[in-house]
């Protein structure tokens, strides 16, 4: 599931001194217990981008487990529940994008990637949405050159499913910016990528 919903205070202290024990020392047992804490809510990102089908493609669970070791090779400090989880966001997007190159390159058809930006937008689009996973990330790089901070906002909302006010919350900013930065996102990339002509 997406985590809009703020977890319970002792939740939310658990993690962070997980996460620092993990970080600041290395303990291994303190990342297992992180992990384990945090997992059902990490697949529920995966399945918000992926859905449940077993067509053989990408599986919710293959992408956790690949984001959690990209994850877990990195020298990264997290700071806090939020700080990890849209780190997660982002390796996921990473995951995807390697493994939609992948699928492309190996030529056997049916392997192309596709998901919805539905959660960017969630009271205006439907499942009919479906972009293909390497457009949206050359998208995404064409909005980040442009604004960072929207292309993070809806990278964030996209590929992990944050709630507006834990966007805020990461980016030291109102809600109601994180809004206008998502409109304007959801316009930029609809407008990029509908194609040269809709651009000209």
């Amino acid at each position: 599931m997406p985590f809009d919903a703020t977890p319970p205070a002792a939740e939310r202290q658990d993690v962070t001194r997980l996460l620092r024990r993990w970080s600041e020392q290395q303990d291994i047992a303190a990342r297992d217990q992180l992990l384990a804490l945090l997992y059902t809510q990490l697949r529920g990102m995966a399945v918000a981008r992926l859905g449940t089908s077993q067509d053989g493609v990408l599986q919710p669970t293959v992408l956790v487990h690949e984001a959690l070791m990209r994850m877990i090779d990195g020298e990264v400090g997290y700071r806090d529940r939020v700080h990890f989880l849209s780190l997660a966001a982002l390796k996921m997007r990473s995951v995807l994008v390697d493994h939609a190159r992948a699928m492309a390159a190996s030529k056997r058809g049916g392997g192309v990637v596709n998901l919805t930006l539905s959660h960017v937008d969630r009271e205006a689009s439907t499942d009919h949405d479906a972009l293909e996973v390497l457009a949206l990330n050359r998208a995404l790089e064409a909005l980040a050159r442009l604004d960072e901070r929207a292309a993070r906002t809806v990278e964030w909302m996209y590929f992990g499913g944050m709630g507006r006010e834990e966007i805020a919350l990461a980016l030291d900013v109102s809600v109601p910016t994180v809004d206008r930065d998502l409109r304007f996102a959801k316009a930029w990339l609809n407008r990029h990528l509908a194609g040269p002509a809709t651009r000209a």
